[in-house]
């Protein structure tokens, strides 16, 4: 792979995940701008291929982020790297430097991009229902869909990392160095969705606070009991992961005119667990998926609501997801988490 690209790239951070991949390959049908992938890891051959540069490094390393100022033309970031909710838990000061201080080196990065060649550099930041923070299950049920700018009173460090977040890409974005005399040409378009529990077919979940529902159809695919940390009736938003990425191009293409807010709830199906457990039992019959809720993950649930509302993405970005609840688990997710262990 070429070190040296002098042409519009487009950075990844966090590529060698499911969405990096999915994203890799749609901006490789593109073709328009060439694609930088960067992950801790080593990318898999199968996206590293598609990208005309691969970078093995850590967003928190000083002089990866020199090399990177120094080679590239960068145009459009999409920062997906991040230290995710249950292991934030656990690591809270790590989670801070890698989910807070690993963000505000990229938006330095696209600062001084936008500086070098005179243009916005487009800013992707998905973040997360579990920004929200509602008192309590029973207040939750009462509630509804919740707007974006409703109960923002996160109660994990993944959640308030997101938020703060969220708030620096505004800064960045609309009010960066505000009382400096000289004035920035180019700048940072900052664009953030705030994405539901994501169910994924390819990629197998890691103990996420979501993940009971993924971890649930893996489970039964395979034959084996599963015990269900929520309760039976508990609700949050859910999205198959090729929506996720499809929302993620849309809002990147969205002209800046249309939008009316940096950051976008978008939203798919919001079964309840036992809705899913239904669905499971149906597609595997002879499965055991039993509730045996843990009361501080449960609390973390329902802190999150169980539908948002995602009229302003509808509205300013066209957003409307591909797979409903029936398409995303029969069409999708069924078939190709049944195919994974048929091999």
């Amino acid at each position: 792979m070429s070190d040296h690209i002098r042409r519009p790239a487009t950075l990844i951070t966090g590529a060698n995940g499911e969405m990096g991949h999915g994203l890799i390959e749609q901006l490789a049908k593109e073709g328009e701008h060439a694609i930088i992938g960067l992950d801790v890891h080593p990318l898999d051959d199968v996206i590293a291929e598609k990208c005309a540069a691969t970078i093995t490094g850590d967003i928190l390393e000083p002089r990866l982020l020199e090399r990177l100022q120094s080679e590239y033309e960068i145009h459009t970031v999409y920062h997906l790297a991040a230290l995710l909710s249950t292991r934030a838990e656990f690591t809270p000061e790590a989670a801070h430097r890698v989910n807070v201080e690993g963000t505000m080196n990229l938006l330095k990065l696209a600062i001084e991009q936008s500086r070098w060649h005179g243009a916005p550099v487009r800013f992707m930041f998905p973040s997360s229902i579990a920004v929200y923070g509602l008192p309590d299950g029973k207040e939750k049920r009462k509630l509804g869909r919740i707007r974006e700018e409703e109960y923002n009173f996160p109660t994990t460090m993944y959640g308030c990392n997101k938020m703060y977040c969220e708030h620096l890409g505004r800064y960045y974005s609309q009010h960066y160095r505000q009382l400096a005399a000289d004035t920035l040409i180019g700048g940072i378009d900052f664009r953030c969705i705030r994405f539901p529990g994501l169910i994924s077919a390819v990629t197998l979940p890691s103990g996420g606070t979501s993940d009971y529902a993924p971890e649930m159809l893996h489970a039964a695919a395979q034959g084996k009991p599963y015990s269900c940390f929520v309760r039976e009736d508990v609700r949050i938003p859910f999205m198959a992961m090729p929506d996720a990425i499809k929302a993620l191009l849309l809002l990147h293409e969205a002209p800046r005119e249309k939008l009316t807010r940096s950051v976008y709830n978008i939203t798919s199906f919001n079964p309840s667990a036992g809705e899913i457990r239904a669905i499971a039992l149906k597609a595997f019959p002879s499965v055991d998926i039993r509730f045996s809720p843990d009361d501080k993950r449960q609390a973390i649930v329902d802190s999150w609501p169980a539908d948002v509302d995602d009229s302003s993405a509808r509205r300013d970005w066209s957003w409307s997801p591909d797979l409903d609840l029936d398409a995303a688990f029969q069409e999708y997710l069924i078939p190709e988490i049944h195919q994974r262990y048929s091999r």
